[in-house]
């Protein structure tokens, strides 16, 4: 139960901020979506992980609530994420939220050294296995 909602938080972020957690690129660093999200959530600048066009044609503050829910559902802990029934009261009504803390799955990518080091094709170590009947 509290992966699913860990699952709905991470799709709410994507809807969000118009971008999926894999393969995410930022310029300023090298997290996935959900550490760019936690970065600029304990920098206080949640408007940038939303989509402009979010800013553009929607109430803001529903916005950033709903950015809020997306961040409690991915927390690290288990026990700490909501149950669903609660992300949708969260979510339909004023209720105040509790602090959100670091996300499960914050990852940093590693970057090259150097462009000597990337390696411009791999090894194929393939092997099969035939399965015959008797």
């Amino acid at each position: 139960m509290k992966y699913d909602v860990f699952s709905f938080g991470v799709i709410l972020l994507e809807m969000l901020s118009r971008n999926k957690n894999r393969g995410f690129r930022h310029p300023d660093h090298d997290h996935n979506l959900l550490g760019h999200a936690w970065i600029r959530w304990i920098q206080d600048k949640p408007l940038e992980v939303i989509d402009k066009t979010f800013c553009d044609s929607c109430n803001i503050s529903e916005v950033i609530r709903c950015l809020h829910v997306g961040m409690l559902c991915v927390q690290r802990v288990p026990e700490d994420r909501p149950r669903m029934s609660s992300v949708v009261l969260m979510l339909s009504s004023d209720v105040a939220l509790p602090t959100p803390k670091q996300p499960g799955f914050y990852t940093e990518r590693s970057v090259p050294e150097s462009p000597s080091r990337t390696l411009l094709c791999s090894e194929n170590t393939f092997s099969t296995t035939l399965i015959e009947p008797r």
